[in-house]
């Protein structure tokens, strides 16, 4: 707990450089502007609010409880061309084509999933499942994310996320699709699976659990208060969750999150996602064997000793591998 050591993440394949004793170092570098507490319930200037316009004109009708539209700055469009061919095996391009979503949360600006009822939260996630299957009717890899707070570049403070499908599958989605696939040939057990009936037993890095779920610092974790969010039943989906399963995994969101909100006193700055099964059950892909996947969310908070002072992954972490600055058990 004391002395640097370096700890394996089976689902990437790499390391991470445990420095415990770093986090003592004294800080005279940059302090975070804490997120305001004033932000109006409705703004007509804000593009996310029920009837407000949007950047390319169109009005959003008066939603009350979640909207998904499309991104009107997406970062993938269905038609893009085809790249040109390449001269040269270091210079290759592939066709990215795709489409992009925003999905409010909630009608109101100055709520953040922590502050919003069950039901409200149980409404999100059929949201999401309505769109992966969806969308994944179409691409192979959709990826659920929410981008809270601006410290993680989030630039609305309005309660949202955004929904990118893509025609191919995404380097993270890759990766974990081997290192499971790997896991279940050479154990016979999902990976996901296995860590988390350890994980439920060892109760080392155990954050919060319920019937269905639980919420553990990964023994990998690279981010201060990074968080991996993992069903106790093999699930390869969103969608694929039974009803019980979609009330329990309301209940341990709203819970974990207000443990982040009050961890510091401030509204907890992280990105997050969804990473399950990415062939859609039907066609090509009905054949084939998925047992390998195990559906989980990962939480990637920033901040580290207080509500103004980050992790900063730059340097070391950049040029060589991932280090953090105390141990996942502190």
């Amino acid at each position: 707990a004391e002395h640097q050591h370096a700890r394996y993440n089976p689902l990437r394949d790499d390391w991470v450089l445990v420095s415990a004793h770093r986090v003592k170092r004294p800080w005279q570098g940059q302090l975070e502007k804490p997120p305001p507490e004033d932000v109006p319930r409705w703004d007509p200037k804000n593009p996310l609010c029920p009837g407000a316009t949007r950047a390319n004109g169109e009005v959003n009708p008066q939603y009350e409880g979640t909207f998904v539209f499309p991104n009107d700055f997406p970062a993938l469009q269905p038609d893009a061309p085809e790249p040109d061919d390449s001269d040269h095996p270091l210079f290759r391009a592939a066709p990215a084509r795709g489409v992009c979503k925003v999905m409010c949360f909630h009608p109101w600006s100055d709520l953040t999933l922590p502050l919003m009822s069950l039901a409200e939260i149980r409404t999100v996630i059929d949201a999401w499942a309505e769109l992966a299957t969806d969308l994944g009717a179409s691409y192979p890899w959709v990826q659920i994310f929410e981008n809270k707070g601006a410290m993680m570049g989030c630039s609305n403070p309005h309660p949202h996320c955004q929904v990118w499908a893509s025609s191919f599958l995404p380097n993270e989605a890759r990766l974990e699709d081997r290192t499971q696939r790997e896991h279940l040939s050479q154990r016979g057990v999902p990976m996901l699976l296995e860590y988390a009936e350890q994980e439920a037993h060892r109760k080392e890095r155990l954050v919060v659990e319920n019937a269905d779920w639980l919420v553990v610092v990964p023994y990998w974790a690279t981010w201060p208060y990074q968080t991996l969010l993992l069903p106790r039943r093999h699930v390869c989906r969103l969608q694929d969750l039974r009803e019980g399963e979609r009330d329990s995994l309301a209940s341990i969101m709203k819970r974990l999150l207000i443990k982040y909100d009050n961890l510091f006193e401030v509204s907890f700055p992280y990105s997050m996602g969804w990473h399950g099964e990415w062939r859609a059950p039907t066609g090509p892909h009905l054949e084939e064997d998925c047992r390998h996947w195990q559906l989980h969310a990962h939480y990637y908070p920033p901040l580290l000793r207080s509500a103004t002072v980050r992790k900063f992954m730059v340097g070391y972490e950049m040029l060589a591998q991932a280090q953090r600055d105390l141990t996942q058990e502190q």
